[in-house]
């Protein structure tokens, strides 16, 4: 089973490059970020957390029902995922709204 995980460092250092480019500033590390759609980056993560959220619920339910095949241990690990996946979309999202705000308040 793959494990698909927010991986926070590109989305920052996304965030960076186009800091620097807003300021007119090119780096090396902005170009092979430039080629990174961040609409898709952003939604494939969410689709990510979503997805460990789905699998969770259906291992622990199925595991309530006394299902063959389904151990505890697995239902607290997609548990634990799940959890972890969430909580780095949600510090991503606060990075973001944050970022956000400090351009907003940025003197014309």
């Amino acid at each position: 089973m793959a494990v698909d995980a927010i991986n926070a460092d590109a989305v920052l250092a996304r965030m960076r490059a186009l800091a620097s480019q807003a300021q007119g500033v090119e780096t090396r590390a902005a170009a092979p970020a430039s080629t990174t759609d961040f609409t898709a980056l952003l939604r494939n993560a969410i689709d990510t957390v979503n997805t460990n959220q789905q699998r969770a619920a259906e291992l622990s339910t199925r595991f309530e029902r006394g299902e063959q095949g389904v151990e505890l241990a697995d239902v607290m690990i997609s548990i634990q995922k799940a959890n972890i996946s969430f909580q780095a979309a949600t510090q991503v999202r606060n990075r973001l709204v944050s970022a956000y705000q400090d351009i907003m308040n940025m003197p014309l």
